[in-house]
């Protein structure tokens, strides 16, 4: 099922800047897991992913008396260009009290042992534009427990609900955050911050390439946002 034109209404430049659902490598399932299992036991990496056991209760818990209804989720990454869920309305959003920031360090994706990468996170203090994405009701279980296999692998983000504002209106939103108690946040300035961005490499790419594409739809966007700035310029220095 693609995207319906519908969706776009509020954002017609992302317009064929969003990957399908069904073409996205994010689109997990359980199967998925059983390889990077693999993948994981030869490497010597034990214990390297919440168990799904543990995974569906976070799902359960946060989402308790909200699957019958349309569910909003706050898109301020990777998500923005590839949800790998199924939509039925964008809006551009703004989510106060939480920064866009580079701090979540992986090993995984775009990231390896040898060359760990530096991915998008929502740190606490100011405010995140972004976008807003509409769930429908009918697809909510369904879809939110794809979604919480992409973002829920490990301890990196803790999910809560915020209220987003748009154009259209407010929304409480779902959100994915920073956990800064979680050996993955990575507390660095601006210019370490782009050395691992420009050095990162792992099986879906390099960091380089995440950040310029985030760095395109920020564009697209309007967005004003001194984090890419900063290190868009230390990146430029190092190259």
């Amino acid at each position: 099922m693609p995207l319906s034109p519908d969706a776009f209404i509020h954002v017609p430049m992302l317009a064929g800047k969003i990957i399908e659902p069904e073409k996205s490598a994010f689109r997990i399932s359980l199967a998925s897991f059983e390889e990077w299992d693999r993948r994981a036991a030869a490497a010597g990496r034990d214990n390297w992913r919440l168990s799904h056991q543990d995974r569906e209760a976070t799902r359960s818990a946060v989402l308790a008396g909200r699957l019958d209804a349309d569910l909003w989720v706050f898109a301020y990454g990777s998500l923005m260009w590839d949800p790998a869920i199924h939509i039925v309305e964008i809006r551009k959003a703004t989510l106060p009290g939480f920064h866009r920031r580079f701090c979540l360090k992986i090993e995984i994706g775009r990231g390896s042992r040898k060359a760990p990468a530096l991915m998008a996170a929502l740190d606490a203090g100011g405010e995140c534009d972004g976008l807003a994405f509409r769930i429908p009701a009918s697809l909510a279980n369904q879809e939110t427990e794809i979604l919480w296999m992409r973002e829920m692998i490990g301890h990196g983000y803790t999910p809560v609900f915020n209220p987003v504002i748009t154009p259209q209106g407010p929304v409480d939103a779902l959100a994915f955050v920073m956990n800064r108690s979680s050996p993955q946040f990575a507390d660095v300035s601006g210019a370490e911050a782009a050395a691992i961005i420009a050095r990162g490499r792992g099986r879906l790419g390099t960091n380089r390439e995440y950040f310029d594409i985030l760095a395109e739809h920020v564009h697209l966007l309007g967005i004003e946002d001194e984090v890419f700035e900063e290190i868009r310029s230390e990146i430029g220095r190092l190259s």
